[in-house]
């Protein structure tokens, strides 16, 4: 009976000292925390005019512009992203019987520009830049993300 009654003391000793610490309350002031320097970061996509599949020139260019496009925005997300690759290897009697190698990339890419886009022969190019400092803006702007500024007691 003893025990019992030591670790009722014991356990009623813990809620009260835990309670305790709710006896103040306090109020959070945040602010954003911005870096020192932003990169800029570009990127060039191509894609051949010919080799579109569309009998009219005319749509063969828009699809090359839109290809093209679509192309430098893979290159920014590989530069901020990554790029993911498996690679898959067989052999048989220590020889090498079949490799494969599959790349690809994920990534959300805002505040992106179009620096250039033009015909070069066959192909055409587009250059894209990202200037991080648009894309800090953008995050702050649709995010809350903050530190702890001050913190003051009650």
């Amino acid at each position: 009976m003893s025990n019992l009654r030591n670790i009722i003391v014991v356990l009623f000793s813990v809620m009260v000292l835990s309670a305790c610490s709710t006896v103040f309350d306090k109020h959070v002031e945040w602010q954003s925390v911005k870096p020192e320097t932003f990169p800029v970061l570009t990127a060039i996509g191509q894609a051949p005019i010919s080799l579109q599949n569309s009998p009219n020139k005319t749509q063969q260019m828009l699809m090359a512009i839109k290809a093209s496009k679509i192309a430098a925005y893979a290159e920014l997300a590989e530069q901020v992203y990554g790029q993911t690759i498996d690679g898959n290897t067989t052999m048989s009697n220590l020889v090498l019987e079949n490799q494969q190698l599959k790349a690809s990339v994920q990534g959300i890419i805002r505040g992106a520009k179009v620096v250039k886009s033009y015909p070069v022969g066959d192909t055409y190019t587009t250059e894209l830049s990202l200037d991080f400092k648009d894309v800090y803006d953008i995050y702050n702007a649709s995010s809350n993300r903050k530190e702890i500024k001050h913190i003051s007691y009650y």
